[in-house]
């Protein structure tokens, strides 16, 4: 079996180092390995418009927006094939043919599903039946493409296990045809989910408290002197807190010891600076200096290649065009596939023709 990759994100707005830490980083190593026959990066715009079905000008301005992330970030079009969900009609098709394999009360038990429900404030008959049943639309992503490997964070596990499910049952009844993906997860467990910049559960655009890939050496630097660190650590000699402070979460995610090691004069690792944190005597200051120097380090690559990019923005979606070509002709013979395994094959099926005319002439 071919190993092949597919991950994606929904292009309502830029992406922010969330984003980059908990599967973007990942798919550029992955890209880079060798180890994958295929890699799949795709933009869900057909998903964001179900929350966004009276702004679709936002979803269609930040399509650009996030190709340009990909790209700056260190995705290749020559290794990765990257495409736009909604130029992909036979994702509808397999979507519809998902909706018989799941039962409403099995989508309402997603805890994803929940959350995002309560994220978008959303409730009882509110509820956009294309966002309930992402999960739904998201497995016909998955099993289109034959993915054996999802790389995403933590939050997505419940949509994975889902996904599997329909794939079960659906090879139950008709016969192998799907293939069944694994899910891999960041290896950094700061990098699971990266809370926001404020302290909160989660980096959300909604919530403006992100750190975008695409800000500027200014921007990011701002926003890093605001960032929560420990309030009761209210004096340099008071022995700080590591949990739940952001500022450590993020050098826990991002900062090597080689780069504690050249960029202060006093630590060898991040674990030398951590303890010297917690039994007192280091200041968030000199804490968030280090973070600021880090994360420039990485970002400044980053938005340079953005630059870049920038410049020729036509040949950017002539990178979408023929990722969604490829995409396309890669979807097209899956449906082949599920349409001969549940019998809808009419008017390929020449042993049915034949059949039936000879039942018919008798």
């Amino acid at each position: 079996m071919k190993k092949i990759i597919l991950t994606g994100d929904r292009p309502t707005g830029k992406l922010h180092i969330g984003h980059y830490v908990g599967s973007l980083r990942r798919r550029v190593e992955l890209q880079n390995s060798g180890l994958y026959d295929k890699i799949f990066v795709f933009e869900a715009d057909a998903q964001a418009l179900t929350d966004n079905i009276e702004n679709p000008e936002k979803v269609r301005q930040n399509v650009i927006e996030v190709a340009l992330d990909y790209l700056a970030a260190g995705l290749d079009p020559t290794k990765s094939t990257l495409f736009i969900q909604s130029q992909i009609p036979e994702l509808c098709e397999l979507s519809f043919y998902f909706m018989d394999l799941v039962s409403v009360s099995r989508l309402q038990r997603n805890p994803t599903v929940k959350t995002e429900i309560q994220m978008r404030g959303f409730s009882g008959e509110s509820i956009p039946v294309g966002f309930f049943t992402y999960p739904i639309s998201q497995a016909a992503d998955i099993t289109m493409f034959k993915a054996t490997t999802v790389p995403v964070g933590e939050d997505q596990e419940p949509m994975l296990e889902q996904c599997r499910e329909i794939v079960r049952r659906f090879n139950n009844i008709y016969g192998e045809t799907l293939v069944e993906p694994n899910i891999l997860l960041p290896e950094n467990a700061a990098c699971l989910r990266l809370p926001g910049t404020d302290g909160k559960a989660k980096m959300s655009k909604s919530l403006g408290n992100c750190i975008y890939l695409s800000d500027s050496a200014d921007e990011v630097n701002k926003k890093v002197k605001t960032m929560y660190t420990d309030p009761l650590h209210l004096q340099v000699s008071d022995p700080g807190h590591l949990e739940g402070n952001t500022v450590f979460t993020y050098l826990d995610a991002f900062a090597t010891d080689e780069q504690v090691a050249r960029l202060t004069t006093d630590y060898a690792t991040l674990q030398e600076m951590k303890d010297h944190y917690t039994r007192g005597g280091l200041g968030d200051v000199k804490c968030k200096k280090l973070l600021m120097a880090v994360l420039q380090e990485t970002l400044e690559p980053i938005r340079q290649r953005r630059a870049e990019y920038e410049k020729d923005i036509p040949a950017v979606y002539e990178i979408l065009r023929k990722g969604c070509e490829v995409a396309r002709a890669a979807a097209c013979e899956t449906m082949d596939q599920v349409r001969r395994a549940m019998k809808i094959n009419y008017f390929d099926d020449r042993a049915l023709i034949e059949e039936q005319s000879r039942r018919f002439q008798k």
